[in-house]
């Protein structure tokens, strides 16, 4: 369980005499369940502190001292205290800045060394002065499991459920899932039925706050949560996700995207989709880990990892890499681990990491402009890749392999690594008839034969460039789309096969032999 990691990983740190620990969160009622559950396990008082209210004990309602509201005093206060309590400074953060809070602060941390004494503290973002980000320890609270969202839904249906139903079958329903959900916490493999198992696995992803409010919101407007709700959840899950910056989320049922061509890739796909099957799992075998897709810009590395995700039936994940990236020291580590916990907890699915290569040589190729940024980054990536428990599977695309690290391409690495050279006249004909029909144009009506060898040497978005201006051209000249008007739109472009002729052909140098061909 999350919050229970996070109980073991605090009590050991007190019971090491940490004298500040640094959680990053704004979800102050898991902290308090968390500081309870850990005072109450170690027989330790506990108490708040706030700029509005000051320094009280957790379990009494009364302020201890009037003089402690400034973060300053309420530090000189601790300072002074003998008593072994975890002691949690709510938003002391911003306060930080100032030289003489932070000097206390310092002081406060190296009497409470000599002793279990522990200052926690909250809030987001927490930047510390580096005297003290040396001094403090920092526990990453991560997203609620689904044990922890099982026992929020119990209690909030318990809450809302009865008061707010009015027809006999939402008060079943909801029996229903109460029992289901009490079954399955007695035991780890009791058993759960169907609707509040898809309830709960919509709700993974989501802050513990963000997901009661939906479930509540559910409620009230219903009467009742059921499986009928799973579109909301998944409509406020893709809402945080973009809140983030750092993802974006393609939902299952919104992913149309077709690919042509790339007959070796999809026969490896059918293969590897077996990796997730009970059958292998009862051998011993892990699902696979990903693949990387490298080779000439434009030619369908971006859509195929879109169409990995429609043919496995799974939600597919996008990270930027370029977005990782933050000007304050340690931000792009902790945006990587969010990206990966975010990945994680809505397992199973598709993380497509595009432009790799941006993440890997973050400030210009050999980290040593970056600070070493890249090259830990690097590091974090690999050992996830190998260790990684949840089934994510990553789908890397990768333009430039001269600025990856040799590591990153050896066998090993990813389960397989393909070239994605420019179509081939097949494949440029099934691109020609997939493009012209998603514009609603008939392609028994065009001497396809024609246009694929007028097209030789251009990418598939090259292509489809092709068909949209053509397509413009006919609507100002009002007439039909038509051969001639495509090739003419062919013979005004230079294809990259020509602008980047040099950086093609040592592209495939370096594949042959190494990696896999798509076709």
């Amino acid at each position: 369980m999350a919050l229970s990691t996070s109980v073991h990983d605090l009590r050991t740190l007190i019971r090491s005499c940490h004298p500040l620990v640094v959680i990053e969160t704004v979800e102050e009622e898991r902290i308090l369940a968390l500081l309870q559950s850990v005072t109450a396990q170690e027989r330790m008082p506990l108490f708040e502190w706030s700029i509005t209210r000051g320094l009280t004990r957790a379990d009494e309602e009364a302020t201890l001292s009037k003089m402690t509201a400034t973060p300053l005093a309420v530090l000189q206060h601790l300072q002074g205290l003998t008593v072994e309590a975890v002691f949690w400074l709510k938003d002391l953060g911003p306060h930080l800045q100032d030289a003489a809070v932070c000097r206390q602060l310092r002081e406060v941390a190296a009497v409470y060394s000599r002793s279990r004494a522990t200052c926690v503290m909250t809030g987001q973002p927490i930047t510390l002065p580096l005297e003290l980000d040396k001094i403090a320890v920092r526990l990453d609270l991560k997203l609620p499991d689904r044990d922890e969202l099982r026992s929020m839904l119990r209690s909030l249906l318990q809450s809302l459920g009865p008061r707010s139903i009015s027809r006999p079958r939402s008060t079943t329903l909801v029996h229903s899932i109460l029992t289901s959900i009490s079954e399955a916490k007695g035991s780890e493999t009791g058993p759960t039925t169907q609707e509040s198992d898809t309830i709960l696995r919509a709700l993974q992803g989501l802050t513990l706050h963000q997901a009661r409010q939906v479930i509540a919101q559910c409620i009230v407007e219903r009467g009742t949560v059921s499986a009928e709700d799973v579109q909301t959840i998944l409509k406020r899950k893709v809402q945080a996700i973009k809140d983030g910056g750092l993802l974006e989320y393609y939902p299952l049922e919104d992913n149309r995207f077709e690919l042509g061509g790339f007959s070796n890739l999809k026969a490896w796909l059918d293969r590897a989709q077996v990796g997730f099957t009970p059958e292998a799992k009862s051998l011993n075998l892990t699902p696979p880990r990903g693949i990387m897709l490298v080779g000439v810009p434009g030619c369908g590395k971006s859509l195929a990892a879109k169409a990995i995700a429609r043919e496995w039936k799974l939600p597919l994940l996008k990270l930027d890499a370029g977005r990782l990236f933050d000007k304050f020291v340690g931000e792009s580590e902790k945006n990587f681990r969010k990206a990966i916990e975010m990945a994680e907890s809505l397992s199973p699915i598709v993380l497509w990491i595009d432009e790799i290569e941006k993440a890997m040589v973050a400030g210009g190729g050999n980290g040593e402009a970056d600070a070493g940024l890249s090259r830990r980054l690097f590091g974090a990536f690999l050992t996830w890749l190998q260790e990684k428990k949840q089934d994510v599977f990553v789908v890397a695309t990768a333009n430039d392999l001269s600025s990856l690290p040799p590591e990153l391409l050896r066998k090993g690495r990813f389960d397989e690594i393909f070239f994605v050279d420019l179509p081939d006249d097949p494949e440029r004909q099934s691109i020609w008839k997939i493009h012209l029909g998603l514009r609603k144009q008939d392609s028994t009506l065009f001497d396809l034969d024609k246009i694929v060898s007028a097209s030789d040497g251009f990418s598939g978005s090259e292509i489809e460039q092709a068909v949209v201006a053509a397509l413009y051209r006919a609507l100002h000249q009002k007439r039909p789309l038509t051969t001639d008007l495509l090739i003419e739109e062919l013979s005004n472009t230079i294809p990259l096969s020509v602008t980047r002729r040099e950086d093609i052909d040592a592209l495939r140098q370096t594949a042959e032999g190494r990696f896999v061909n798509v076709r």
